[in-house]
This record gives C-alpha cells, structure tokens and sequence, in this order.
C-alpha cells in the first residue's frame, strides 16, 4: 500500500515479545500471521448466483476477520471471509452478494477510500439492492481498540483495580453520544437514499466479556474494569439501535443470542476469541460459529 494510505496501528505491551503479531485498529483487531499462505487461506470464491442483490458492508466484525478463507477479491487488509455473516445469508437465500467490509472500517470509510484500491464503501449501493447488512461504529474514535488495548495495558499495573476507569471516565460515553451516533444515522440515511428499494438492517456487537467475572490472562481486563467496559459496550449498541430507529433501518440485537459465548467461556462455547489462547488468528472478534449466529440472527429478521 502506498504511504497515503491510512493505516491504524496499536501495539500491547504484552504483545511485544511475538514478532508475528500484528495489531491493527479494526475493532481492535489482533492478527496472528495474517498474511495468506497460498490456497489454504485465500479461496476462489463460488460464482455468485443470480438472485436478489445483498450489499454487505461494515468493520472487520462484517468482514469476518480472522475467519478462513477469505473471498478471492479480498485485500489482505480487509479480511473479508467467505464464513462472514454477509456471504452466508446471501449463500442460504440465493442472493447475488456485493461485499465490501473491510476491518478497520469507521463511518467515515462509508465516504472515502479506506486504503489504496479500497473504495467507499456507500459506492456499492445502488436501486437494484434488496438486502443491505451492515455492522459499523465499533471503530469510530478507535473505541474498541481503546477498550481492548488501553484497558488491557492498563490492567498490567493494577490487575484487581479499575485502572481503565479512572484513566477513562465518562470520555468514551461523550464520543459516543456526541459522534458515533449521529455519524452512524447520518450514514445510515445515507444508505436508506442510494438504496431505496432495500431492507437494511444494522446489527449491533456482541457483548466480548461476561457480565459477572473477568478471565486473565485469556482476556486481560482488569477485574474492576468489567463493568465499566460492558456499559461502553451497551452505550454504543444503544446508539446504534437509536439510529436504526431515526431512520427505519432494522436493528439486529446480539446480546441475547451471544449470552454465554463470550470471550471468556469455554473453547467449544466462545464464539468470541480471546485475546491469548485463541483459535484463530483474529482474537476479540467473532470466530466462525459466532459468524454463523449473526447471519441467524439477522436472517431471523429479513422480509
């Protein structure tokens, strides 16, 4: 990619000691020797069967991320799988899929290029959409990848503590409520006017932690950092369903079907992965069975 490109970067502390770990803000998204190995990582994709078109747009949640393989037209960046939420409902109704999400993606990607050959995402849209899913606003004033990585490398210091809060405070509940919102309706009218013909339908984010205990080191969340990071969680899906409603978009609730299969339980349950001790090479982000939840649950929602 050329030097212009935008490229997001936070690296852990504890991360320093892997040279393959590569961290990039994309809902903070850590990835393990991403690069593609050949055929066993980046897959031709089926030919896309003619059908109803779904546009399928959004952050590395919407992508995929971490899931394998990706989609043949997918930049390495973006990580965009063939397990993601998008793909498996347009594989399961027969629907003809134009997917661009991309990790890393904020609202402002929607409008501008995101990386070199990376467009806005909004110029996919057009009149003859049907369906068009969408997962955005973890990214927007690098939220996740502050509760995921300043959280986390806070805790290093005072693990029993609430080191994110008092560091923290009301500062990401005023981005929210001041920013994240109002980009995510006006990018969601956005939607509404270039494809008018289309049901949209935003899906809020899975919870990443349990609401009663913390796991280090599999997720290095201070113990008395949990509540506030679950209430940033439940302020930004808030803001989501708020702009959903604002403009007649459908909002796709994760929280209870994702109860139990957060980043803390058991390999087997989770459907998030942690950030040590992960099974893929994406942790903190949806594995392939958590993929396949979403598409049920947004499927569960389309006329």
């Amino acid at each position: 990619m050329a030097s212009e490109s935008r490229f997001r970067t936070v690296v852990l502390p504890a991360f320093a000691a892997l040279a393959a770990v590569v961290a990039v803000a994309a809902g903070a998204i850590w990835i393990i020797d991403a690069t593609p190995d050949d055929d066993d990582t980046v897959a031709n994709s089926p030919a896309p069967v003619a059908g109803p078109q779904l546009v399928h747009l959004g952050d590395s949640f919407a992508s995929g991320a971490g899931t394998t393989p990706l989609v043949e037209d997918s930049p390495v960046m973006c990580q965009r799988a063939q397990a993601n939420f998008g793909e498996r409902i347009a594989a399961t109704r027969k629907l003809t899929v134009t997917d661009v999400s991309c990790a890393g993606a904020t609202t402002e990607d929607f409008r501008v290029a995101q990386y070199d050959g990376v467009g806005p995402q909004l110029d996919s849209l057009s009149t003859s959409a049907k369906y068009v899913t969408v997962m955005i606003g973890g990214n927007d004033g690098a939220l996740f990848t502050t509760l995921v990585g300043e959280c986390t490398r806070l805790a290093q210091d005072d693990p029993t503590g609430s080191p994110c809060t008092s560091a923290l405070g009301r500062k990401p509940f005023r981005a929210i409520a001041t920013h994240t919102q109002p980009d995510v309706t006006a990018t969601l009218a956005e939607i509404r006017r270039r494809a008018p013909n289309a049901q949209v339908l935003i899906v809020g984010y899975p919870r990443l932690m349990p609401a009663a205990r913390t796991c280090r080191p599999a997720v290095g969340i201070a113990d008395g950092d949990l509540d506030y990071v679950n209430r940033i969680e439940a302020a930004l899906n808030a803001a989501v369903r708020a702009a959903a409603k604002a403009t007649g978009v459908t909002y796709v609730d994760l929280e209870r079907p994702f109860a139990g299969h957060d980043a803390c339980a058991a390999r087997g349950t989770r459907w998030i992965e942690p950030q040590y001790g992960a099974d893929t090479a994406v942790v903190m982000h949806p594995n392939e069975r958590g993929q396949e939840a979403i598409a049920a649950a947004v499927a569960a929602q389309m006329r």
